[in-house]
């Protein structure tokens, strides 16, 4: 089968929706799916009219990593491999660090390169029979895109390294337990989920959830007196916004807010 679009996105309403497109190769991750991925991350963060990024596998399965077939082809004995990982880093890195607030849904296999576009999302709901691991050790390779700065600001040292060295496989309510992701539920229940989920996100003000989703990610990066200076700023810059200015307006009129996004 002749690939075509290995990633598409559909803009439905005020949720970006990005489908990984590959079935056929269990959404497995190609440069072209990487460089396309990028410029879809820059497009959602510029579209004002978009409130939430939901990226998701084509049939029942997230992401089993990088196409090996690719990789044994182009990179593996070769030096041009540093270049795979320079870039699966710095999208990774750009959807983690995007404006617009990102949920993974996970099906199927979530391993290995897939696992790391998980762990670069802000929130992340599975089906319960999902499987969910770094496995990258099963196949003597590293993973390149952030699981060792990544997971374990998320889960813990003892976590990471249970996830990491052994390549064990988490079903959905096992990452759940896990403080991996956010939320599980039946296969059959995954739609329900995601709306209940992203319905609290899609709601607020944009240039609030960009100022907080900032301050946040810098959070476990600095010394407390640093992210005080931080959050000074934070608080004087959202003090003059007109979204600021709206939100209390609509509590103190008893009325829903219309935000404007700064």
């Amino acid at each position: 089968m002749v690939d075509t679009d290995h990633i598409v996105l559909e803009k439905d309403g005020d949720v970006a929706r990005v489908w990984l497109n590959r079935p056929h190769k269990k959404n497995a991750v190609t440069v072209e799916l990487l460089h396309r991925l990028d410029e879809i991350i820059v497009e959602v963060d510029n579209d004002p009219n978009l409130k939430v990024l939901v990226l998701r596998g084509r049939d029942g399965t997230f992401c089993s990593g990088f196409d090996l077939d690719e990789l044994r082809e182009k990179y593996v004995g070769s030096t041009t491999a540093m270049d795979v990982a320079v870039l699966s880093a710095k999208v990774c890195d750009r959807l983690y660090s995007m404006n617009t607030p990102s949920v993974a849904v996970l099906e199927g296999f979530v391993t290995a390169g897939g696992f790391e576009l998980m762990i670069s999302c802000d929130f992340a709901i599975a089906a319960d029979d999902a499987r969910i691991g770094d496995f990258h050790i099963r196949r003597a390779l590293f993973g390149g895109a952030g699981p060792i700065y990544r997971l374990p600001r998320m889960i813990g040292i003892r976590k990471t390294k249970e996830l990491m060295l052994t390549g064990k496989l988490l079903t959905g309510k096992e990452a759940e337990a896990f403080d991996l992701i956010n939320a599980s539920a039946p296969p059959e229940d995954l739609d329900k989920l995601l709306a209940e989920f992203i319905a609290p996100i899609v709601d607020k003000s944009p240039f609030m959830m960009k100022l907080t989703k900032m301050c946040i990610d810098r959070g476990l990066d600095a010394d407390i007196q640093s992210l005080m200076v931080m959050e000074h700023l934070a608080v004087g810059n959202a003090l003059q916004s007109e979204d600021a200015r709206e939100g209390v307006n609509a509590f103190l009129e008893k009325r829903e807010p219309v935000w404007v996004g700064r």
